[in-house]
């Protein structure tokens, strides 16, 4: 073999070796949007199930506002099958769209039914509400949280997927740019919500 042949095939294993470490970074990447995924739907899980227990122990003191304990189960049950649908596919950004937007309803639901145990100063004394309260409160920081990690993650695999060269190997092997979750979409669903009883 001539040397012009070696020289060749040396480049041609260092651009193969280049493609196979930029595609298991991106592959890397994407798990790591899954798994930032999965500590949310941890979060999500735990919430809805909190979600029943307050409305229950609310239930004796709200009697006469059964439609708006009703709203908030109704918007629980909505928000955990958006849930488990995105859990099912972490990676669709329909999915995902779907989710945020049953997690809008079931916030304002939530703020309702704050708002209107406000009211109730026998509610607000209970042990029961006061700790479920401080448990879902709790809840809302660690989604929160879960969320900013994945549009960590998310931001970091886009920007390795768009960065020429890499995004030759990205495009080639299909790694699409991933959607961030955004919790808001207008100002009145970026008022804080108010969880204190």
């Amino acid at each position: 073999m001539s040397v012009t042949t070696w020289v060749w095939l040396a480049v041609a294993a260092v651009v193969l070796f280049w493609a196979v470490g930029v595609y298991n970074r991106l592959v890397r990447l994407k798990n790591a949007i899954a798994n930032a995924f999965g500590q949310i739907d941890v979060q999500l899980r735990r919430r809805y199930d909190l979600i029943p227990n307050l409305v229950e122990a609310a239930r004796k003191y709200l009697a006469h506002e059964s439609q708006t304990l009703e709203a908030v189960i109704a918007a629980r049950n909505q928000a955990r099958a958006a849930e488990q649908t995105a859990a099912g596919s972490p990676l669709n950004a329909g999915a995902l769209g779907a989710l945020m937007g049953a997690e809008q309803v079931l916030g304002g639901a939530l703020g309702r039914l704050f708002a209107v145990a406000e009211a109730y100063p026998e509610l607000k004394a209970d042990q029961t509400i006061r700790e479920l309260s401080e448990e879902l409160s709790s809840t809302e920081n660690r989604v929160g949280f879960a969320r900013q990690a994945y549009n960590d993650h998310v931001l970091e695999f886009n920007d390795a997927a768009a960065q020429f060269p890499a995004v030759i190997v990205a495009r080639l092997f299909g790694f699409l740019p991933q959607a961030m979750l955004a919790s808001t979409t207008s100002e009145e669903q970026r008022e804080t919500l108010r969880i204190q009883l």
